[in-house]
């Protein structure tokens, strides 16, 4: 009787949390800064004239707002430093985007949002992962 042997199965070299967690980082922050970040920076005077300022802090702070969570901290957690620190500016600026300038959306207008706000929330509640630049600078 020859036995049977099994073949062994190769293990990926990070676990695959690790993967998955790198990839919402890199997706979710390239979607947010290019469609939403990049804008803003490139068009800064034009974007102060249509910025919705909902809770009146005047245009540009709330200008300042948007950049610092569509454009600073995208790049902080695609790099993965300060990660979970990275995405609060972010989930806050959905959050009043969905809930109080846009109200009237239905789920379907507004699944970008929502979709970016699952995003960073799964982000800032598992952490980057170990394949983060930010490793030595601060454990997130």
């Amino acid at each position: 009787m020859q036995a049977h042997s099994t073949p062994r199965r190769r293990e990926l070299p990070v676990p695959p949390i690790d993967l998955g967690l790198l990839f919402l980082r890199l997706a979710g922050s390239f979607m947010l800064f290019y469609v939403h970040g990049l804008p803003k920076l490139l068009h800064y005077a034009h974007e102060l004239t249509v910025i919705e300022d909902p809770f009146g802090l005047g245009p540009t702070v709330s200008l300042w707002a948007a950049i610092l969570a569509e454009a600073v901290c995208p790049v902080l957690i695609a790099l993965g430093i300060f990660t979970r620190l990275a995405c609060l500016p972010i989930i806050g600026v959905l959050l009043v985007a969905m809930l109080a300038v846009h109200p009237g959306w239905s789920i379907a207008e507004g699944q970008f949002g929502w979709l970016l706000l699952v995003i960073f929330t799964a982000i800032a509640l598992c952490g980057p992962g170990q394949w983060r630049l930010g490793r030595g600078i601060a454990q997130s």
